[in-house]
């Protein structure tokens, strides 16, 4: 069984993948720690300035070039670091996701895992394109979001317990650019699917969220 669970930032739809996949004993992927790991490597090796036209023949890029390496390079699962869950990489990750080279390597990582889980019972992807590119036969489809201003206070609740020093309103700042940049990026934007049971998590819990999401699977 394919389950996709797509949704904005901050939505909740990370936990409640999480929360599936140990329910169901099934696999579980985040796809948006493959562009946050791109982006935290390319951190470290000093790229964050990289040509974004995708008119353009971006292969003579030197830096698109290490890019396309660092993605190909990547090994499924991957851990949960609390770097990735920085500002500054979340706002990289963003970049590189608009980068169709880029999008091309990372989404045959994530069909074959989808394809071939570990378990061989199930798996459950989340991100922003996995019931429209990257298992659009999934069994079932989710879509989660939640008002700006409720997610921006469930990442700040996050990074704090990270120690991380920041601001609600930066993060809201940074929230409503990730949302215009989803929507509207050339390569797999975020959609809305009609057939994608809808969850909006504004006024709900975890615990909520994923008895919702269970009564729908059980029918």
């Amino acid at each position: 069984m394919k389950i996709a669970i797509d949704g904005t930032a901050a939505s909740g739809k990370g936990t409640l993948a999480r929360s599936l996949a140990k329910k169901l004993g099934f696999d579980y992927l985040d796809t948006g720690l493959l562009y946050r790991s791109v982006a935290l490597n390319a951190k470290k090796q000093g790229i964050t300035d990289f040509e974004l036209d995708v008119e353009k023949d971006i292969s003579s890029n030197t830096n698109m070039s290490k890019l396309n390496r660092i993605a190909s390079l990547l090994k499924l699962p991957l851990i949960d670091e609390p770097d990735l869950r920085e500002q500054e990489i979340s706002l990289l990750a963003a970049k590189i996701a608009n980068l169709p080279k880029v999008r091309n390597i990372l989404l045959e990582k994530q069909r074959l895992f989808a394809n071939q889980p570990p378990s061989k019972m199930g798996v459950v992807l989340d991100g922003r394109d996995i019931g429209t590119v990257i298992i659009p036969e999934a069994n079932f489809k989710f879509f989660i979001d939640a008002k700006p201003e409720i997610r921006a206070k469930r990442r700040y609740a996050e990074l704090k317990k990270l120690n991380k020093a920041v601001s609600e309103q930066s993060i809201l700042d940074d929230i409503n650019k990730r949302d215009t940049s989803d929507w509207t990026r050339q390569t797999a934007p975020l959609k809305r699917l009609p057939n994608a049971f809808f969850i909006d998590s504004t006024s709900l819990n975890a615990d909520e969220v994923l008895q919702i999401a269970l009564n729908y699977i059980n029918g």
